[in-house]
């Protein structure tokens, strides 16, 4: 079957607390852009992620406030951050890879909190019975094109309020010179 992409850059995710603690207090996220998972989207703010290597600026913080902060960056980020991030999925930060975030009045000094995100499909539970997907955790997707290929360990994302989508990093889409909107197949 077949399943559209998107490519998902270097971005923060942030608790309300830690939110005001970069931006100040009562400080609300202002949509740039809506993403396509339902009620996410771009904001206009953007922070400076660092360690004791290097930083890179203007990493865009992705809305709305969430139960727990992270920072997904891709491979390539983390060698210019010297740092080991651990793949994980989404809100799992336990033990991953320390990084400072910096706003325009605060700084956040995580032990743990980055990560590189797993490859992954935003899937509802009704489709995975449709697509004959019920009791995967994950699948392998081919995608066409000069560079085509294979891509494995693709996790299945389970939510009441997906769309439909595969995600990768900016790493993964480059190797295959994906954009966004390209069709992979699940296989």
């Amino acid at each position: 079957m077949k399943v559209s992409i998107g490519v998902s850059n270097r971005h923060v995710h942030l608790t309300k607390e830690h939110l005001e603690a970069l931006f100040g207090e009562s400080y609300e996220l202002e949509k740039k852009s809506d993403l396509t998972q339902p009620g996410m989207f771009a904001s206009n703010s953007l922070v400076t992620i660092k360690t004791s290597k290097s930083e890179i600026e203007n990493v865009r913080i992705v809305g709305p406030v969430r139960n727990y902060t992270q920072v997904e960056i891709s491979k390539t980020d983390a060698y210019k951050l010297g740092i080991n991030p651990p793949i994980r999925n989404s809100g799992d930060v336990s033990g991953s890879s320390p990084i400072t975030i910096i706003g325009p009045v605060g700084t956040l000094n995580l032990e743990e909190g980055c990560i590189i995100p797993t490859r992954h499909i935003h899937i509802l539970p009704n489709q995975l019975k449709m697509y004959g997907l019920e009791g995967r955790d994950e699948v392998s997707v081919k995608v066409d094109g000069e560079k085509g290929g294979i891509l494995n360990n693709v996790h299945l994302k389970v939510s009441e309020d997906s769309f439909f989508e595969l995600h990768l990093d900016t790493d993964d889409a480059n190797a295959h010179l994906i954009k966004n909107g390209d069709i992979g197949e699940i296989i």
